[in-house]
């Protein structure tokens, strides 16, 4: 072989050396999580030299233990769960970690749990079902104080086909430590409308899913850490971090959309609504801004009596001109729901002041389990 030669195939052997030493060490293939038909779970994890490894899920009440096998794969079998959409996380040795062999995760601006989709035997409202499907777009727009805000938006089956058509829009806020995202990736938004729609339950609607953090984002964009999350959900500095979503929303996320999306720009054509720290800013926004939505749904939140008095009287003091301009106000909550107490005190306010409302108790917490039933049961109701 000549000289040169040699070198070069010298330097091609020396390469894939060290390429092969870079490459991660491979295990045994973890399949996880696995469902089974019978709707039982299983879960595993590779830590060969773990201690002892749980499993944590708002499908169980406490932490499970897994057991480990002789390659270091612990395991356990749990169920049957009640179909639906989960997230969980696995706490090895007393460190909470995502499951890596998932690649489905909860969007959130803290630790990120994986999510388990249990199937239903007849197909949930969520469900990837064979229906024609909308859209789903990032996008970006200008927002405050030179910062870029950030959007996922929902367009129906539908939309590009028909140029001169132009369509509702539903506002969605997701709530406390969630992303623009969370309401695509974990409620499943997208596919309960396009089910919906396949059903004729549900007009044509574009929604759009904004990041409801604005302190947050104007830190990092700026070089600075996170804030920290306001300790009391109404004291002054949620209010006013709520009120700068909505100012927000109206001056800047509303303009773009209307400016690059097909909208019926107007009051009777725009919806707005939130789950936990989102639907206090959806009822803050509409409240303060009553000839810009008619239709509000908030899901497992409320205003405390004393702030509708200190900042939205007209509201109660005027019910028959807040009803014939609330074409809905929807306000639901689970019964387990740390929530709950104060989501019925603003019901009875509503109540003893004779506004008009629907209301929706459900079984269960906090979770985004309920928040799907809430999406379901509110979008055939909007825009009617």
């Amino acid at each position: 072989m000549p000289r040169l030669s040699r070198w070069l195939f010298s330097g091609l052997l020396l390469s894939l050396v060290g390429i092969a030493r870079a490459q991660p060490p491979r295990g045994p293939l973890v399949v996880s999580p696995e469902v089974h038909a019978d709707h039982t779970v299983t879960f595993r994890y590779l830590a060969p030299t773990a201690r002892e490894v749980k499993l944590s899920g708002q499908f169980e009440k406490s932490a499970v233990s897994l057991t480990k096998n002789e390659q270091g794969i612990w395991s356990v079998t749990v169920g049957p769960v009640k179909p639906d959409i989960y997230p969980y996380s696995f706490q090895v040795d007393g460190v909470t970690v995502m499951d890596p062999a998932n690649v489905a995760f909860f969007p959130n601006e803290r630790f990120k749990a994986s999510l388990v989709d249990v199937p239903g035997d007849t197909p949930l409202i969520h469900a990837l079902k064979d229906v024609p499907h909308g859209t789903v777009s990032y996008e970006y727009y200008p927002s405050v104080e030179g910062t870029t805000g950030s959007l996922v938006v929902y367009t129906p089956p539908g939309y590009d086909q028909n140029p001169t058509k132009k369509y509702p829009v539903y506002y969605l806020i997701s709530g406390t430590t969630d992303t623009e995202e969370t309401f695509y990736k974990v409620g499943r938004t997208n596919l309960i409308l396009d089910n919906l729609l396949a059903e004729g339950k549900t007009k044509p609607m574009i929604i759009v899913m904004p990041y409801g953090n604005i302190a947050a984002r104007i830190t990092e964009q700026k070089g600075g850490a996170k804030p920290a999350d306001p300790v009391v959900r109404d004291d002054a500095d949620a209010v006013n971090r709520a009120n700068a979503f909505g100012d927000d929303l109206i001056q800047n996320i509303i303009p773009y959309i209307e400016k690059n999306y097909r909208t019926l720009a107007n009051r009777e054509n725009r919806a707005i609504g939130g789950f936990s720290r989102g639907g206090g800013q959806t009822l803050r926004a509409a409240f303060g801004h009553m000839d810009t939505f008619a239709w509000v749904c908030a899901y497992s939140s409320y205003l405390s009596p004393a702030e509708m008095e200190r900042s939205y009287r007209t509201i109660a003091s005027n019910p028959a001109q807040t009803n014939k301009q609330l074409k809905l106000l929807w306000v639901s909550v689970g019964s387990d729901d740390f929530l709950y107490k104060g989501t019925l005190e603003f019901m009875d306010y509503l109540k003893a002041k004779n506004v008009n409302f629907k209301s929706r108790i459900t079984d269960g917490g906090h979770t985004w389990m309920n928040v799907k039933k809430y999406v379901a049961e509110t979008a055939p109701l909007l825009f009617q």
